[in-house]
C-alpha cells in the first residue's frame, strides 16, 4: 500500500472492480448486482458514460494495477450562477483496506483539479443521510451542507 496511486479514467477491464467497490457497502449491497459476468446493464452504462462529453469514471490504481478507489465526475453546463459550469461527484468508494490511508482525499483532490481544468466553478455531491463518516470526510475536504438534496425514483 506504500506505492503511489495512478489516477486515470476507467477502462472496460476495470468495470468488475468498480462494481465490486460499489457493492462492498451496506447500501451498495442492496443496489448492485455483483455476478461474474456482470449483468449487461453495467457494460451498457459504462459505454454510454464514457461516450458522453464531460462524464468520467475515475479510478485510483495501485502499482500492481488493482483498482483501489473510484468516483464518477460529471461536468454540467448551466445557466445559473452567470452561466457557471459545475461538476457533480457520485459513486465514491475506497476499497476497505485503503480507508483511512488518505486515498479518498487524493482521489478527491484529483477530481477537483480535473473539474477546475474543465472550467467548473463549483463541485457538488449528494451523500446518503445514513453515512455520517462520509459527511465528516466531505466537510474536512471543504464541502458544505448548503442544500437539501431530493430524489425522485423512476421505476423501470
Amino acid at each position: 500500500m506504500g506505492a503511489a496511486m495512478i489516477f486515470r479514467d476507467a477502462v472496460e477491464a476495470d468495470l468488475y472492480a468498480v462494481v465490486s467497490l460499489l457493492a462492498d457497502d451496506v447500501l451498495g449491497a442492496e443496489r448492485e448486482t455483483l455476478t461474474d459476468p456482470l449483468p449487461p446493464d453495467y457494460m451498457s452504462a459504462f459505454h454510454e458514460l464514457t461516450q458522453q462529453s464531460g462524464n468520467r469514471l475515475i479510478v485510483a490504481v495501485d502499482g500492481e494495477g488493482a483498482v483501489c478507489a473510484c468516483l464518477q465526475l460529471t461536468c454540467i453546463a448551466g445557466i445559473a450562477r452567470k452561466g457557471a459550469k459545475r461538476a457533480l461527484i457520485e459513486g465514491v468508494r475506497v476499497r476497505t483496506d485503503y480507508r483511512g490511508t488518505g486515498l479518498g482525499t487524493q482521489i478527491f483532490e484529483y477530481a477537483i483539479a480535473e473539474a477546475r481544468e474543465a472550467g467548473c466553478h463549483l463541485v457538488q455531491l449528494t451523500t446518503d443521510k445514513t453515512r455520517p463518516d462520509a459527511h465528516r470526510f466531505y466537510e474536512r475536504l471543504g464541502f458544505e451542507a448548503s442544500h437539501i438534496g431530493m430524489k425522485y425514483r423512476i421505476e423501470r
